[in-house]
């Protein structure tokens, strides 16, 4: 079978398996920019993402009791051939930039995300450092330095003379 030019083959994609059953498990994309989105029916559906994408990954669970799990991850999805992580509904997986478990973490995160946004920044764009540093000091307690306009400039500029 051909593939249509300028389109990744499906085994360079890394594909997330999401599920949404109401009040019981719940999988979903925070930001990312899928290339593909496979629904396998009304509950589940999969999406995929070109190497290099930078994506947030959240995964929440209750039983009769209550929650059991909320975790955050933002991944970057890795090209055939590159070390990876291994994150559970994320095929093959990815390189793991953040990743936070407890709901007062999984807030912490998202709150961070949406000051990135007001300051009309793309997520998908920040840093990896940035991520990495996040994790690192939520981790520790410790408050995180702001994701700037400044820094993001500063970000765009290295990522320029680095290819």
């Amino acid at each position: 079978m051909s593939q249509a030019p300028g389109y990744p083959r499906p085994e360079t994609l890394t594909q997330v398996d999401l599920v949404w059953i109401e009040k019981r498990l719940q999988h979903w994309i925070r930001f990312g920019r899928p290339v593909r989105d496979d629904i396998r029916d009304r509950r589940r559906r999969t999406i995929s993402f070109r190497p290099g994408s930078v994506f947030a990954f959240i995964q929440w669970a209750a039983n009769d009791y209550g929650t059991i799990l909320s975790r955050i991850d933002i991944l970057r999805a890795v090209g055939a051939g590159e070390a990876l992580q291994t994150v559970p509904n994320v095929r093959p997986g990815g390189e793991l930039l953040l990743s936070m478990d407890g709901w007062p973490k999984v807030q912490s995160v998202l709150q961070h995300i949406d000051v990135i946004e007001a300051a009309d920044i793309d997520p998908c764009e920040v840093s990896p450092d940035h991520w990495r540093h996040l994790h690192h000091c939520l981790t520790a307690k410790i408050a995180p330095r702001a994701y700037t306009r400044t820094r993001h400039a500063a970000w765009l500029k290295r990522r320029e003379i680095e290819r």
